[in-house]
């Protein structure tokens, strides 16, 4: 391993304190390893910072409450004689490595970069052996990349606060993300369903006793029906099957009215039944390639209903290091944000010992499984996999959090399943077949067995297939249950976390690093919301998605954002010019931007035709959009006032009277809709205007308990008393002269406060000796911007 050149210790610098944590423990005390926190620095937040006129040249600057921490880097530096450099190996971590080579100015020629994929002895032995210098077509990449977006966020931005509503954002990969919400939510909205019939059956190869009393009886008539798995256990022990009719005489059955759904089913109820054919089969479902960012993200919002945010910050922790007790503080993971599923040959050599060892060689194939990555996948990263697999998650689960053992078990499992041989399935098709009036009609009934259950003895999955019964051809079956089904087509199935995240990999939408970022970003703008954990577009991301599309379509374009992508890309990988890839983008988009500032109406300014009339002049009422949302107005404003809230899908919510006296003036309290969800107003509104909250069954809920006076003096206004309030987060103590005084002081420090201000100390003179005895720290004055 390298070591230090010098009399002075060697600097590292790394992300964060865990990670620097764990690496310390192997470099030894001849390194000093050093945090930055995250980015040091970027393009400041006021102003776009981009010279487009200049060849795209940014202006960084030192990041807001970084200060103290590049003076610490500094300090350090100046006792260091080489830098290493070990950021993360993505485009984030060589910018943020740039960064510090650029804010630090250390020797070129003493500044090393190191890169490794996990956090282990052996890694990061070998990352020190071998250092490298910067890798500038990554850093532009990353550089093109945040100039792009800037340049789309703050351009765009300020014409949706003029034309929409204040405080909006665009930008280039989230807006075309909420446009996939936006068109789905509307292909839900214009679907129409179809009505088709189905007749299943349920035969028995029993033909002493008939099930159809006992069949149905177990069924029930409640609300709870027996599971899949208890109705194919019922089978079972009544030699049954389930079946669909496929076909009657020559044609596919397919009907879609219960005229003729009830004409082949009174056909089938007296009908003789038998096996006209058996085709059986052997089938085999081979194990998935180890994750990629993206695949577990959504295996583990499938699984385990993680969030892609919170699986990524699980994941983190455990790249960075856990402690293990006597193990010490260990990577359990490799990098976590990468879309290769490429596997070193050192990973593979481990888990295929940890195979022979532990499960036996039928569990292991003769060669190793090699999966192949998507075309734009980066070869030089690895799939995300355990560091060490004899790490079992149940031995180290006492170490753990209860979701970072949950995130741990899911990865090694994957991870060891993709190498195991394939599971094996008899897979067997019965067709029955009655001759009727109608003619003959054919059932078929398929099942399977696990024969190997291989790769599934660690990639757990439930099967919810039927165990056929041993019948033979022409052998007789009795009906225990025919039924004529209705059933209606379904709309397309809304986005969830994890089939979003699909879609925007499929559709080269963002980078594996930027998913969980662009799914929290659309939702804090409000642009869509989860309800039972499925993605719905608001009416404010419904009209900023319509904005854009008419004014901007090729920043909307899902082929023209896949193209960016892939140019981005070659930034890096084929050293093509960032300046022209910028060149190319803005011409097209400075035009579109002159046309949106002159031609783009406002929001508030154009309506859309409803079916409702206004109860007050009869004309028609039109959809407007407000600070609120969409609403339904008189098209006749502003001769005629009338408004009314409506619901998502644009029905009209009218007030309803409740059996609930106003308490001011005795009048019928009415249910009104607004901002914040439903609530009871008098309806003696405007002369009364009373309201009270209610929760969602309709019920008054109690009035909010008046703050509690503490006797303390507020030391910011010196005029008010400190009263404890009730927060989600918890009781806090703030200024009774709110809003006026926006002091709050955590409720820790009370009993603290309470003493000092007996002994005559509190409140101080200043806020600072207050901050001081307080134990708040003052931020340092801010520098310079280093360009």
């Amino acid at each position: 391993m390298a070591k230090s050149s010098g009399k002075n210790k060697t600097l590292v610098i790394v992300e964060s304190p865990a990670k620097a944590k764990t690496i310390n423990k192997y470099l030894g005390s001849d390194f000093e390893v050093k945090a930055s926190m995250g980015h040091v620095r970027d393009l400041p937040s006021k102003g776009i910072n981009v010279d487009i006129e200049n060849k795209f040249e940014p202006t960084y600057a030192i990041m807001p409450g970084k200060n103290r921490t590049v003076a610490g880097l500094k300090a350090a530096a100046k006792n260091c004689d080489t830098l290493y450099l070990a950021t993360d190996l993505d485009r984030e971590g060589e910018a943020i490595a740039w960064h510090l080579a650029q804010i630090l100015k250390f020797p070129s020629e003493k500044t090393y970069r190191v890169i490794f994929n996990a956090i282990t002895k052996s890694a990061i032995k070998q990352a020190f052996d071998n250092p490298g210098k910067l890798d500038m077509d990554k850093v532009m990449a990353q550089q093109a990349r945040r100039i792009l977006d800037r340049i789309v966020g703050y351009q765009i931005s300020p014409l949706l606060w003029k034309r929409v509503a204040g405080g909006l954002s665009a930008g280039r990969v989230q807006s075309v993300a909420v446009k996939l919400v936006v068109e789905k939510e509307r292909q839900i909205r214009a679907f129409v369903p179809e009505e088709y019939w189905l007749i299943p059956a349920v035969f028995t190869a029993d033909l002493k006793d008939d099930y159809s009393k006992q069949w149905k009886a177990f069924l029930g008539t409640g609300e709870k029906s027996p599971t899949v798995a208890e109705q194919n256990q019922w089978l079972i022990e009544h030699k049954a099957l389930k079946a669909e009719l496929y076909k009657v005489g020559s044609d596919k059955f397919h009907t879609d009215n219960s005229i003729q759904a009830k004409k082949i089913a009174d056909a089938l109820v007296n009908a003789s039944f038998k096996v006209n054919s058996i085709d059986k089969k052997e089938s085999t479902s081979r194990p998935s390639p180890p994750f990629t960012t993206s695949t577990l993200q959504q295996t583990a919002a499938n699984r385990i209903g993680f969030s892609t945010h919170r699986t990524m910050r699980i994941a983190q922790q455990l790249y960075e290091g856990i402690d293990l007790g006597s193990m010490g503080t260990l990577g359990l993971i490799t990098y976590m944000r990468t879309d290769s599923t490429h596997l070193s040959p050192e990973s593979v050599n481990e888990v295929r010992r940890y195979l022979q060892t532990n499960l036996g060689s039928e569990y292991m194939p003769e060669k190793p499984i090699f999966y192949a990555s998507k075309q734009n996948a980066q070869q030089a990263h690895e799939a995300i996999h355990p560091t060490d697999p004899d790490l079992v998650p149940a031995d180290i689960k006492e170490y753990l959090t209860d979701e970072q053992y949950k995130l741990y078990d899911l990865i090694w499992r994957r991870f060891v399943a993709s190498q195991m041989t394939a599971a094996r399935w008899d897979v067997t098709n019965i067709d029955i077949i009655a001759n009727t009036q109608i003619g003959p009609c054919y059932y078929r009934s398929t099942g399977r067995i696990l024969v190997f259950d291989g790769f599934t003895k660690i990639w757990l999955t439930s099967s919810t297939e039927q165990q056929m019964p041993d019948v033979k051809a022409d052998q007789p079956l009795r009906a225990i249950d025919i039924t004529a089904e209705q059933n209606f087509t379904k709309p397309p199935a809304r986005y969830t976390e994890a089939s979003l995240v699909k879609t925007m990999e499929k559709e080269g939408i963002g980078r594996p690093s930027t998913y969980a970022s662009i799914i929290s970003t659309i939702q804090d703008r409000k642009y869509v919301e989860q309800i039972d954990k499925k993605f719905h577009a608001t009416d404010l991301g419904e009209v900023v998605t319509d904005k854009l599309n008419e004014y901007f379509p090729r920043i909307m374009d899902v082929a023209f954002t896949r193209h960016m992508e892939s140019q981005l890309d070659k930034i890096e990988e084929q050293h093509i010019d960032w300046v022209g890839v910028l060149d190319e983008f803005y011409g097209p988009f400075r035009e579109n931007l002159e046309k949106a500032a002159e031609e783009m109406k406002h929001a508030k300014a154009e309506t859309t035709p409803s079916e409702y009339s206004c109860p007050k002049c009869d004309k028609p009422l039109v959809y407007r959009f407000g600070k609120n949302g969409r609403f339904l107005s008189c098209s006749d404003y502003p001769n005629c006032k009338f408004a009314s809230p409506c619901d998502s899908e644009g029905k009209i919510l009218e007030e309803k009277q409740t059996e609930h006296k106003c308490p001011k003036c005795s009048s019928p309290m009415v249910t009104k809709h607004g901002r914040f969800g439903s609530f009871l107003g008098c309806s003696n509104y405007p002369d009364c205007k009373t309201i009270q909250k209610i929760d969602k069954e309709g019920n008054i809920m109690p009035p909010k308990e008046p703050p509690e006076p503490t006797g303390i003096n507020c030391q910011k206004c010196k005029t008010g008393e400190l009263v404890i309030r009730k927060s989600k987060k918890g009781p806090f103590m703030g200024c009774n002269k709110f809003p006026k005084c926006r002091n709050i002081i955590t409720i820790k420090k009370k009993d603290e406060l309470l003493e000092l201000q007996m002994q005559g100390k509190w409140p101080p003179k200043t806020i600072e000796e207050a901050d001081e005895m307080l134990g708040r720290t003052k931020k340092p004055a801010k520098k310079a911007a280093p360009k």
